[in-house]
């Protein structure tokens, strides 16, 4: 996190805590951070913007979302608690400190993006038919997540924003 940013001690104790993943399913077992989670998601939040943070774990839920499609599915998301509609994700981006991006169509073919503050993110994921099935089915997850590791692998500790929403290092 930023020097310039007043965290209340909650928050402080959060981005100093190395993240843990638990989640439990009706007929499976828990699965645990050190079984599920990819080294970029395995260090502290300190010292990546919210937003980068918000940026990797969407990816890698939106990964594992991805997994149990089948063949003729494709990842959708909609916004919890408003009329906005379905976007069907065919691309996503932060803009430090605090914003992240969505970019994708609608259910009419309609390009849209979805900009939201990371205080705000509350996201559904959902399974919809591929809009042409003879085509193999994207799954931007698996790009999301080659890049994020390619981006550790370049960089070590820092990553550097890319795409359409990244904003130029100053200093």
């Amino acid at each position: 996190m930023a020097d310039d940013i007043i965290a209340t001690a909650a928050e402080a104790l959060e981005a100093e805590a190395l993240p843990r993943l638990r989640e439990v399913h009706a007929g499976e077992g828990a699965q645990t951070d050190a079984q599920v989670l990819p080294p970029a998601l395995r260090k502290p939040a300190q010292g990546k913007s919210p937003a980068r943070w918000a940026y990797e774990r969407l990816i890698h839920y939106i990964k594992r979302f991805e997994d149990g499609l089948a063949p003729g599915e494709e990842v959708a998301m909609a916004m919890t608690g408003g009329h906005s509609g379905v976007l069907r994700i065919q691309g996503m981006g932060y803009f430090d400190p605090d914003i992240v991006t969505f970019y994708g169509t609608d259910p009419s073919g309609a390009k849209t993006q979805l900009i939201q503050h990371v205080t705000q993110l509350s996201v559904i994921l959902r399974a919809l038919p591929r809009p042409r099935p003879e085509t193999p089915p994207e799954r931007i997850g698996f790009q999301l997540a080659r890049e994020l590791e390619e981006d550790e692998i370049e960089s070590g500790e820092e990553t550097t924003p890319q795409g359409p929403d990244a904003a130029p290092e100053t200093s």
